[in-house]
């Protein structure tokens, strides 16, 4: 079975392929970029490389990622809306 390819997880931000730690470390990714979407930022930053950071170049890349974390956020706020019901609305370090 082979993996998918950098095209693949372009076209599904809601699902990317995991980037490997060397990969992450080979494209120097910062620390806080290392995330869920960075398997979509490695790709997007070597087209901005080459394509000399062109505000019109790389637009699905770099919409793919945009997407990837905004999901990635959403799930962050579902989380934190669940754990909130769940001490009855009290939010935690304000009380």
């Amino acid at each position: 079975m082979t993996a998918p390819s950098a095209t693949a997880t372009a076209l599904d931000p809601a699902n990317p392929v995991q980037a490997t730690r060397e990969a992450m470390s080979s494209a120097r990714l910062p620390l806080a970029y290392r995330d869920k979407c960075a398997s979509l930022l490695i790709p997007l930053n070597k087209c901005r490389v080459q394509e000399y950071y062109l505000p019109w170049k790389c637009e699905d890349e770099r919409h793919s990622y945009e997407k990837c974390q905004y999901l990635e956020f959403k799930k962050r706020v579902t989380k934190m809306e669940e754990l909130r019901a769940a001490k009855g609305g009290a939010r935690s370090g304000l009380n």
